[in-house]
């Protein structure tokens, strides 16, 4: 077989990776402090796999070969591999309701594992059996956008059966239908979406709204009591977008300019700090009066606190997603893309919704969701409206160099 020798990481890509396992998107809610605090010495060990080199490629799935390794008709399980907090849970705190009635309808059965803590831990424990071309034991796993990019590349995902995905298909929100790493969604859904918005106390700032990057930068009013995210593609989203660039398809120069910008701000001590999810406390004191923020930690944050309130900016807001895939080598890929398509039936997407509080990717459950909490189905960072579809975009895969120096630049701007 050809030898493959993936990407190495290089320091600054390690450096970003540490910061987001530490208290970055790595250490986000997923109901919140559960997943940061699996992190530590494993999730280093991780980043070391992950710059291993000299590892075979996978055998692409999809062929008749592959397809011929499925075990599916005759063995009605699956293993299906999740972050902590991130399935619905019954009133007796141990059940699974939409899983166990999966079960009932299906006859088949799930393991159900929270064992991911991180992308970088989870993907240094399943890489060896990839990299061999063998079974992980997990039919499915969910993974955040960048690494399912990476396991995408690498040959480590099956391609999926579109006519086992009849729901999937037709329910997926427009805005998740195509990520450049992915077009078409062959190898993988989206199990939520995670929005990058702006957020304010409305006591801190003194009734007034806060809903551009502009005001966050320039507004003397806010010097001092500013901060953004210290994950690159957040803050250096936003900022490319305020600046009428496309995250989808911007240059050095677009880069260049977005990082120009924000040190500027640093310089003038208009921005505060860079922080990861730790802006919470602040935001909610008022020691921060405006930020760049994660809706989900803002969902939350509003349960406790009415001054919190957040904007879409006009100009638009970046988007990430956690995503379901099948590794190479599943035993049962027919019963795991089941299991996708099901939580693409509107009811059973508005029951995970009502749980995780992640924005949905599936069209079709307003209705439902009302059913269960009406609080919810009007909210648009769990059901985003069209007006906020519309301003969605995604920061765009780059290039093993483009990553080493933009990490580089960013890290610099924000004292890493």
């Amino acid at each position: 077989m050809e030898q493959y020798e993936p990407e190495r990481l290089s320091a600054p890509q390690l450096a970003a990776m540490r910061r987001s396992l530490t208290n970055g998107r790595g250490a986000l809610t997923r109901r919140s402090l559960l997943r940061a605090s699996g992190t530590g010495s494993l999730a280093l060990g991780g980043l070391g796999a992950l710059s291993a080199c000299g590892i075979p490629p996978a055998q692409r799935e999809g062929d008749a070969a592959a397809a011929s390794d499925d075990h599916s008709a005759q063995e009605k399980r699956i293993s299906f591999s999740n972050w902590t907090e991130y399935m619905d849970v019954g009133d007796d705190g141990k059940s699974r309701p939409t899983l166990e009635a999966f079960t009932k309808r299906t006859g088949i059965t799930v393991k159900y594992t929270e064992d991911i803590n991180d992308n970088v831990e989870f993907f240094g424990k399943v890489k060896p059996q990839l990299a061999a071309g063998q079974d992980t034991g997990r039919d499915l796993v969910i993974v955040t956008d960048w690494l399912a990019a990476r396991i995408i590349r690498l040959g480590w995902a099956q391609k999926l059966d579109p006519t086992n995905l009849p729901h999937a298909f037709a329910n997926l929100s427009a805005q998740f239908r195509r990520p450049d790493w992915d077009p078409g969604r062959a190898y993988s859904y989206p199990w939520s979406g995670i929005p990058t918005i702006i957020a304010y106390n409305e006591k801190a700032t003194g009734g007034r709204k806060v809903d551009s990057v502009t005001q966050l930068l320039d507004d003397p009013k806010l010097k001092g009591k500013v901060s953004f995210l210290s994950e690159m593609r957040d803050s250096v989203g936003m900022t490319l977008l305020d600046m009428g660039k496309d995250p989808g398809s911007f240059t050095d120069a677009d880069f260049d300019a977005a990082v120009g910008r924000m040190q500027k701000g640093v310089a003038t001590q208009q921005i505060r700090r860079f922080t990861g999810n730790d802006y919470t406390a602040d935001l909610s004191k008022g020691d921060i009066a405006a930020c760049v923020a994660w809706a989900g930690d803002i969902i939350q944050l509003q349960n406790d606190n009415p001054a919190i309130k957040f904007s879409i900016p006009s100009a638009g807001y970046i988007t990430s997603s956690d995503n379901m895939l099948v590794p190479a080598g599943a035993r049962h890929r027919a019963n795991a893309e089941k299991l996708m398509d099901y939580y693409y039936e509107p009811p059973v997407a508005a029951e995970l919704a009502a749980y995780i509080n992640y924005v949905c990717p599936v069209d079709g459950v307003a209705g439902e969701l009302a059913k269960i909490d009406a609080s919810m189905a009007s909210n648009t960072l769990i059901l985003p409206d069209r007006a906020m579809v519309a301003k969605s975009r995604a920061f765009r895969s780059l290039s093993p160099d483009e990553e080493t120096a933009y990490e580089a630049k960013f890290a610099k701007l924000i004292g890493a």
